[in-house]
């Protein structure tokens, strides 16, 4: 059994290395041609920090299949013989915090240079070295009260019910979904949310949510800034939790009318129930994980060396999940790049279409965000269709849109029909 969990992952792991390889290759043969959606020297910049990226990426994922191959020969052995501890339960929290400890200190370097290096070069990052480890200290002490809580009671479901994986899938599918209402909270501990000024920006978006149906907490705008210069924007939070979100940085680059055209297209998600789906979605992906871990055999564990215990066993399961999470993502695309072009529809009518096209061009250009990726990176990994097919099916040329280097972005020339969209939050492409 282990041999076959070994290829499959040294399978998963050469797709993720090919896509990389084959991205960058795609990016610098389209970098050469004429530029689309920004100005050539943009154009050529976005190209150079998608490479960048991808170039780390390729060394994380070999990174990652070594540190695979040690925990499945070695490492949890030798975690299981460092760990020892009075009560199943203890015993597999404190197993638990010792292999995520072991894969934050192996991907930290790859965090710090993504952030200080690649992103510093390309004038992105804006976070200092001592914001950046009061983060790390917050994220610790989230981690170790609740993920230390989560990791127990798994522990206590497996060591209670034979159908343990059926009780953890329950557990983990209730616990991502207050982790979603709970959302605001948490984010509150790491930024600063000011209510948006009084004024018309604010009177049109409590107008467009009260049309769309929405209820929310409140309209707020996020002290971004002070760590990325990146343009964002989204609803957070679940039920009475909602609240619109601005980041600073939307507010300083984008006109009113294009704010609520971008807002326009997140009250798409919700009037559609996209929220809801892309929860449904998520709870089928740990539905199979658990199914799939929750049947591997004892003699597996054996090969490994240690004894199939608690801690042993969720650790296997955060191991491969990424892997299942793999396979499972074409399918979680297709269902989110259509769900993206209601939303798209929704935005254009009542923000209307020129203010999306606008949005559109600064959020590209402001976020140098390339517009371009080889087909195996938007089917495996792209939540989003491709900006350019987006504006191709609704019958815009955008090729008309470049403009100089030093010349100012203006709204182009719309068609009779058709309907245009924007870069979203989560896609590769913003």
């Amino acid at each position: 059994m282990l041999e076959v969990i070994i290829a499959v992952y040294s399978l998963y792991t050469f797709m993720r290395i090919y896509i990389s390889v084959m991205q960058i290759g795609y990016i610098n043969q389209e970098k050469r041609k004429d530029p689309v959606l920004m100005p050539a020297g943009k154009y050529m910049v976005a190209a150079n920090y998608a490479v960048a990226r991808e170039k780390m990426a390729i060394v994380e994922h070999f990174v990652d299949y070594l540190m695979f191959l040690w925990w499945v020969f070695s490492g949890f052995a030798w975690l299981s013989s460092v760990v020892q501890a009075e009560g199943n339960i203890l015993q597999a929290v404190l197993f638990l915090y010792g292999f995520i400890v072991v894969n934050y200190a192996v991907g930290l370097p790859f965090e710090l240079y993504g952030k200080f290096k690649i992103d510093e070069d390309f004038h992105f990052n804006k976070m200092t070295p001592r914001m950046f480890i009061v983060d790390q200290l917050k994220s610790a002490a989230i981690f170790v009260v609740l993920g230390g809580a989560v990791f127990a009671l798994l522990a206590w479901i497996i060591g209670s019910y034979e159908m343990w994986w059926l009780w953890g899938f329950v557990l983990m599918f209730l616990i991502a979904v207050a982790a979603n209402i709970l959302m605001p909270f948490f984010m509150s501990l790491f930024n600063k949310f000011s209510p948006l000024e009084e004024g018309a920006l604010k009177d049109d978006i409590v107008k467009l949510m009260e049309e769309a149906g929405l209820k929310s907490e409140g309209i707020f705008v996020m002290d971004a800034s002070k760590r990325d210069s990146r343009l964002n924007a989204f609803f957070g939070g679940l039920g009475k939790s909602k609240r619109v979100v601005l980041f600073d940085t939307l507010l300083e680059k984008l006109g009113n009318r294009e704010l609520l055209a971008v807002l326009g297209h997140e009250l798409g998600h919700f009037r559609h129930g996209d929220i809801w789906k892309n929860i449904g979605l998520m709870g089928l992906l740990l539905f199979i994980a658990f199914y799939l871990f929750g049947h591997l055999p004892d003699s597996l564990f054996t090969q490994m060396g240690v004894i199939p215990h608690a801690g042993v066993k969720i650790a296997m399961l955060m191991l491969l999940l990424p892997l299942v999470s793999f396979l499972f993502n074409p399918f979680m695309s297709y269902v989110s790049q259509h769900n993206e072009y209601a939303a798209d529809a929704y935005g254009s009518s009542v923000g209307g279409q020129e203010h999306l096209v606008s949005a559109l061009l600064k959020l590209v250009t402001e976020n140098k965000a390339f517009p371009k990726s080889h087909p195996l990176v938007i089917f495996f990994y792209h939540t989003h269709p491709p900006i350019l097919e987006r504006l191709k099916a609704m019958g815009y040329d955008a090729s008309g849109v470049v403009v100089g280097e030093e010349e100012k972005i203006e709204e182009p020339a719309l068609p009779n029909d058709g309907i245009f969209a924007f870069v979203d939050r989560d896609d590769q492409q913003k």
